[in-house]
């Protein structure tokens, strides 16, 4: 019976830096994307919000366009039935019934001024739409402008490190998949908790790598000696002497290159 080899302390750092490395590498990428992704959907929504201000502004216009053209009718048939209505007051047989026209003529001629008026209100309605709607589609062409402008930006450097990146991801998964998960989840809580991502650091100048508090060297020593996994009092990250991660950064970055 083959019995498994037991992972050595120093192994178990040395995954532990490389997968930092690696997912350090993806964060360069992703931070070289910036805020890019955001700002094209921001753009995205924008336009489409304008293009259905367009379409309600532009259903405005025809609906106006509509009332005006039955104003337009309604008065026409008020002067129809004025015509109507004199013709028949010489006909009439009494003052009453030539007063009763009399009114019905008086009321359709208020309500061609009242048509008319409305025609003015609706007409000045469509100059103020229109208005708007020059300007908004002004400021919607120089937004998707904008946005085809930084869809390019965004297309380019996708192009350039999606493939990279989607190759350290599945290398990154690979490395995970060989430290025991206890480690895996400790990193990543580290990693989380961190504004740089950095879970796993080297000692340089006797203080973690981005730390200005200088550890003991006492410490220090048990640290290059790779016996047991140690973390900084501080910040919590997990340190590794400076050989070990000059080694393992070399080795990375002749991955790193083949992924490109």
């Amino acid at each position: 019976m083959v019995t498994k080899k037991e992972i050595t302390v120093e192994e178990k750092l040395r995954a532990l830096y490389d997968l930092q490395l690696i997912d350090s590498r993806i964060d360069e990428i992703r931070n070289m994307r910036g805020e890019l992704p955001l700002e094209v959907r921001d753009l995205e929504d924008e336009v489409e919000g304008m293009i259905a201000r367009l379409a309600k502004l532009n259903n405005d216009l025809e609906l106006l366009e509509t009332q005006i053209s039955e104003k337009k009718n309604s008065i026409e048939e008020s002067k129809n039935l004025i015509k109507k209505y004199t013709a028949q007051q010489d006909t009439v047989r009494n003052n009453r019934e030539f007063n009763s026209l009399s009114k019905e003529i008086e009321y359709q001629e208020l309500e061609i001024q009242l048509a008319e008026k409305h025609i003015r209100e609706f007409k000045a309605q469509i100059e103020h739409k229109k208005q708007v709607i020059e300007e908004t589609e002004a400021r919607k062409n120089e937004r998707a402008e904008h946005l085809i402008h930084k869809k390019g930006e965004l297309d380019a450097i996708l192009q350039e490190t999606e493939k990279e990146e989607l190759a350290l991801m599945e290398e990154s998964k690979k490395l995970e998949a060989t430290i025991e998960p206890r480690l895996v989840k400790a990193y990543k809580k580290i990693r989380n908790s961190v504004k740089n991502g950095l879970a796993v650091v080297p000692i340089e100048r006797g203080a973690a790598a981005g730390s200005y508090f200088t550890i003991p060297p006492q410490v220090q020593m048990e640290i290059a000696g790779r016996k047991k996994i140690i973390t900084d009092e501080h910040s919590g990250r997990i340190l590794v002497d400076i050989n070990l991660a000059n080694e393992e950064r070399e080795k990375m970055e002749t991955l790193f290159a083949k992924l490109k």
